[in-house]
């Protein structure tokens, strides 16, 4: 059971090279994840000059998105895992395959890795907004329910592609994998609440630009959805 396998872990880990360089890769993949999506969008902005989102601007974000994650997660893959999502190591948490204290060292380096791009990306604009995630036509509640469901589906793809045991050849094939089903979700979603399913993507934004409306439910919807779906997948289908 999953729950038997949960570990808080030990403050030496935090010191340990191996966690070290897998926090450097988890930082780095985050990187490569947000300045490669967030540029995308900002680079649209430019181009067509439209503020709002357009059908033309969702598509290409969507492509982004799962382009992107799939490089970032395949760069991770052998190091840390690449996980590229506070609401995914939660989720490995809940499952049992990384302690606390490394997942703790893991969302630093989300954070940290997403707000360095949103900054790089600001200096080689010259200043063009950063897109921040927002509500549009939904409230909290409703707003809350999308990125649980959406970040559950992520996190289901993640453990049946990239963790359970009985992956087989799927596992080759879990960053593409993961990628489609974040791009899938940001073509349901982004209209309402611009589907973040990752803490550390809405966060980075939100302290560059300092605008923090209805932060959280982009950390309690994920993190909630995360969590179901490791418990769901590790109590019904792992054995």
């Amino acid at each position: 059971m999953a729950i038997s396998r949960i570990a808080i872990g030990t403050k030496e880990e935090a010191t340990r090279p191996a966690a070290l360089k897998a926090a450097l890769s988890e930082f780095i993949s985050t990187f490569i994840f947000v300045f490669a999506s967030q540029g995308s969008g900002m680079a649209f902005s430019k181009f067509s000059g439209a503020i709002e989102l357009t059908p033309a601007g969702l598509i290409a974000s969507a492509l982004a998105h799962a382009f992107s994650l799939v490089v970032a997660v395949s760069v991770g893959a052998n190091i840390s895992g690449g996980h590229v999502n506070p609401a995914v190591t939660l989720g490995l948490f809940f499952g049992g395959e990384i302690t606390l204290i490394r997942g703790l060292i893991y969302w630093i380096a989300q954070l940290l890795g997403a707000t360095f791009a949103c900054l790089l990306l600001l200096f080689c604009t010259s200043g063009i907004p950063i897109g921040t995630f927002k509500l549009s036509g939904v409230d909290t509640t409703q707003g809350l329910v999308l990125e649980a469901v959406m970040t559950f589906g992520l996190v289901l793809t993640v453990f049946a592609t990239a963790v359970d045991s009985k992956k087989g050849s799927l596992g080759t094939i879990s960053p593409i994998a993961i990628g489609c089903i974040v791009g899938a979700n940001i073509l349901a979603g982004a209209a309402f609440d611009g589907a973040s399913m990752n803490p550390a993507v809405s966060f980075g934004p939100a302290l560059v630009t300092w605008s923090w409306e209805n932060q959280w439910v982009y950390w309690a919807g994920p993190l909630a959805g995360a969590a179901v779906a490791a418990l769901s997948y590790e109590l019904f289908f792992k054995f």
